[in-house]
């Protein structure tokens, strides 16, 4: 393979990478999951270790870095305790530029055609399994494979990928990461022991990103930071994203649109429409959006609880919702999630899924007059 070739295999290898991040496979420290990693290195050390773990906790928490980490211990596991340490080193460097001969890992594959990754990791890119578990495992003897993500296998992927769970070769490690754990076929959930991964509490989360930021020599206003960390909810991937990308912008923008209601401001409306609509704008749609829903969450749970909330939700919170159209809030999440999932899924009219959101809402605030 060429080494422009090589490059390209390596900057394609995460479809979900932030831009500007270093990938989870780069990182070499965890936060916040040490009742997960002590789970999982005593079951390696007690000699009866599961062959299949799933990761499963929401967007951002660390479940690939988690999966990375487990595979470079395991991986340098076969040198022995006492080289443990130096062969992690030495794994860690072959981990991170994927060319370690025992890791395979399957993620969405990428079209050269059309520039973008598929929607759902196919049936060949599981196929791949055969020739990586039918070669004899070199460098201490462990193979590992990580799914990333598993609950984005097509169905005969999904099959194919239960096969291969249902007879492993010895000394083979599956890693799946999931962040939708019921959109698993149970036959696959069954076969594997189930990791769970809260989102990160403040300390952990506050470490995670300021670690992130000196790892790649980014930086970030205190205030920005600030909010960056309220909103995140416990996700270090999305407070990486506000700071670093239209986060705080898109923030700002919906909260003054909910500060509106139930009027709409159609100007704004129409920038926002013309700006997030085209293909190329899917990630900053998907940022848009995340956020979106993201403060009709915390709204409801204000409402409900009286925690969880900035103090210019709680006071969107006492105007918008109420005990009397708890429930509507409820049930105009779940439709705009549902929307964005279908039309990101299906590529369909990104223009019409925010128009209709955010006459959703006006409608919600109609019913609730101030």
């Amino acid at each position: 393979m060429s080494v422009a070739a090589e490059r390209q295999r390596v900057a394609q290898a995460e479809p979900d990478r932030l831009d500007g991040f270093s990938a989870p496979r780069e990182v070499d420290r965890v936060f916040g999951h040490d009742a997960a990693i002590a789970e999982f290195t005593d079951a390696l050390g007690s000699g009866r270790m599961h062959h299949a773990w799933l990761l499963v906790g929401p967007e951002g928490v660390g479940k690939a870095t988690l999966a990375y980490r487990f595979a470079r211990f395991v991986l340098a596991e076969g040198d022995g305790p006492a080289q443990r340490e130096g062969g992690e080193q030495a794994v860690f460097r072959k981990v991170a530029a994927l060319s370690h001969p025992n890791l395979l890992v399957l993620k969405r594959a990428y079209n050269d055609k059309s520039k973008r990754y598929g929607q759902w990791i196919g049936v060949d890119e599981v196929r791949r399994l055969r020739a990586f578990l039918g070669n004899t495992a070199g460098e201490g003897g462990w193979r590992v494979v990580i799914v990333d993500r598993a609950d984005e296998l097509n169905q005969n992927a999904a099959n194919a990928l239960l096969k291969a769970l249902e007879e492993p070769p010895p000394r083979t490690l599956f890693l799946l990461i999931s962040g939708s754990e019921g959109r698993l076929p149970i036959t696959i959930r069954s076969r594997t022991r189930t990791l769970r991964l809260p989102a990160l509490g403040d300390d952990d989360l506050a470490k995670a990103v300021g670690a992130a930021l000196v790892r790649d020599d980014r930086q970030a206003e205190a205030k920005t930071l600030a909010t960056a960390l309220a909103l995140s909810e416990g996700s270090v991937r999305r407070a990486l994203e506000l700071i670093s990308g239209e986060g705080i912008k898109f923030y700002s923008e919906i909260v003054q649109s909910f500060a509106t209601l139930p009027e709409l401001d159609g100007r704004r409306l129409h920038v926002l429409v013309e700006s997030l609509s085209s293909t190329a704008e899917t990630e900053r749609l998907e940022l848009y959006l995340s956020l979106l829903l993201g403060v009709i969450e915390r709204l409801i749970r204000v409402a409900a609880t009286g925690k969880g909330a900035t103090g210019q939700e709680r006071a969107l919170a006492k105007r918008l919702v109420s005990p009397g159209n708890l429930a509507r809030w409820a049930e105009a999440w779940e439709a705009i999630s549902l929307a964005r999932s279908e039309a990101l899924a299906l590529n369909l009219d990104r223009s019409l899924l925010l128009l209709e959101t955010w006459f959703r809402l006006r409608s919600l605030a109609r019913e609730h007059p101030v």
